[in-house]
């Protein structure tokens, strides 16, 4: 083989699924048509769950430094903020990472790439996939270079990373069904001043215009999102003089200098299957939806990180095939529930419709204002956006309950106490781990010392019960920090027979 993996796209999905693989020792080349790092982007945000991700490998502190936290949100309607949502640390004792954070997808992909040089890859650029077979034990495919040369790449494996045009997802004719909203949207890297450049995000709503304004890190700059000037989107060639300025002057804001513009349409599709035999769809060759919550490149690094643990463990022969099969059933039930509410709240802010307008107008400014003062609210507005509600309850990974944890949820964060790490910790590993919080049993110490898989016991706190985890019970976690099993009853037994059944090995 030339390759374990052929990864075919270098954007933020292509290179986390690049990072992760290579961290767990699999052999990977990664691929991407263009011929350097994008210099614009429309993502800005990156989650807690994704940073979580980027803890395990190293990679957290840097984005977090690289990156702005948002202070809070306002919403103005009409010319008038009618909401200031103050957002700081909203969700502390959630996640390590409480709070919203805005790092450009530029610099993003720039900072990964760096990161993989420094392992080691480097990303082919100017290179397409051509076509590729599936045979049987392997992949067979045709690249193309930038001299026109065909060359050929033996790959256990190919991943799909190649966006909403996927070369990987029209090769194997699997339908991506949906829909593209009416309005032509613009992105805007600018310069300049005014009440809405002061480091948190405004969002103006009209009648039939909106925009919306994030903080980028350097003073006096901020990424611009919103909508063309009606009756332009068939031109071809569109321009800043064709954004429709009135939500902008609204704010008041003034543009001293466009450094860079561009415009796209939004889609809200989801391919019909995440997986054909060897090969798979990761990100936005998957799935693609509206930009609301700052959801689509998180989505992507949440695909890519469950597929590379996966991945390893097949190639490393440490599991079954059969594990590739969770691949498609965990991720695509998420895709799809995130496409709906994205779609549902995205036509509320962009419909041109009479019911739209008065729920974006009148229904939302007279709302929002009293929910975000509800602590209940806010915590349950930063798991959702933050990701970390996504669970696999369903899976055939996914066994017993204790506490309120059940097995496919996110191992639930117990922050550091005196002496002693915070729960994530441990899941640099990259691997299978059992935790305790209490007590760890002589028959439970005894099985995991044989099986050479990793136990992890914490002193039973305060915070490991409000975390909604049980004293003394037995939690296997996933290499990529899910829950595998619940065990109220800390049976070794039960540990044994989950690897067993699932023909899992350690070590």
């Amino acid at each position: 083989m030339d390759c374990d993996v052929l990864i075919v796209g270098a954007g933020p999905t292509g290179l986390v699924l690049a990072l992760f693989l290579t961290r767990l020792g699999i052999r990977v080349r990664i691929i991407d048509k263009t011929s350097a790092p994008g210099t614009t982007s429309r993502a800005l945000a990156v989650q807690a769950r994704t940073l979580e991700f980027y803890r395990q490998v190293g990679l957290a502190d840097a984005v977090v430094t690289m990156g702005r936290r948002v202070v809070a949100v306002n919403l103005w309607v009409g010319g008038r903020r009618r909401a200031h949502a103050v957002l700081g640390e909203i969700g502390a004792g959630i996640s390590p990472f409480p709070y919203a954070l805005v790092f450009p997808q530029d610099e993003h992909e720039q900072l990964l790439v760096d990161r993989l040089l420094a392992l080691g890859v480097i990303v082919e650029r100017e290179t397409t996939l051509a076509g590729f077979e599936d045979l049987q034990d392997r992949i067979r495919a045709r690249l193309q270079t930038e001299e026109r040369s065909d060359t050929t790449c033996s790959a256990r494996f190919i991943a799909g990373c190649d966006g909403a045009h996927s070369t990987v997802r029209e090769s194997l004719s699997i339908g991506f069904p949906g829909g593209t909203y009416e309005h032509t949207f613009y992105v805007a890297d600018v310069e300049g001043g005014g009440p809405p450049v002061d480091g948190n995000i405004h969002v103006d709503l009209d009648q039939s215009d909106f925009v919306a304004v994030f903080p980028l890190k350097r003073e006096g700059h901020a990424r611009l999102v919103g909508t063309v000037r009606p009756g332009s989107e068939s031109e071809k060639d569109l321009a800043w003089e064709d954004v429709s300025h009135t939500a902008i002057e609204h704010l008041q804001m003034r543009v001293d200098r466009v450094n860079w513009f561009s415009t796209y349409r939004v889609h809200h599709r989801v391919a019909n299957a995440f997986r054909r035999g060897r090969a798979f769809l990761v990100g936005d060759a998957a799935h693609i939806h509206s930009p609301v919550g700052g959801q689509g490149m998180n989505t992507g690094i949440g695909d890519a990180v469950n597929l590379a643990w996966k991945l390893a463990a097949v190639i490393r022969d440490r599991a079954d095939p059969a594990l590739l099969d969770t691949y498609e059933p965990e991720r695509i039930a998420f895709a799809r529930r995130l496409v709906a509410t994205t779609d549902r709240a995205f036509t509320g802010i962009t419909s041109s419709t009479r019911s739209a307008r008065l729920f974006r107008m009148d229904v939302v400014p007279a709302v929002l204002p009293a929910l975000f003062k509800l602590p209940l609210t806010r915590r349950l507005l930063f798991r959702t956006i933050s990701q970390t509600t996504i669970e696999y309850r369903d899976s055939p990974l996914s066994e017993g309950r204790a506490g309120r944890v059940s097995g496919g949820d996110r191992l639930p964060w117990v922050p550091a106490s005196a002496g002693s790490a915070d729960n994530f910790e441990p899941l640099r590993s990259l691997d299978w781990q059992v935790h305790v919080y209490g007590d760890v049993s002589p028959a439970l110490r005894a099985l995991c010392d044989s099986r050479r898989l990793a136990v992890h016991s914490f002193v039973w706190s305060s915070q490991a019960a409000r975390a909604g985890l049980t004293r003394d019970a037995v939690y296997v976690v996933r290499p990529d920090g899910y829950i595998g099993l619940a065990s109220a009853d800390a049976s070794a037994d039960a540990v044994a027979a989950y690897f067993d059944t699932r023909r899992l090995q350690l070590g």
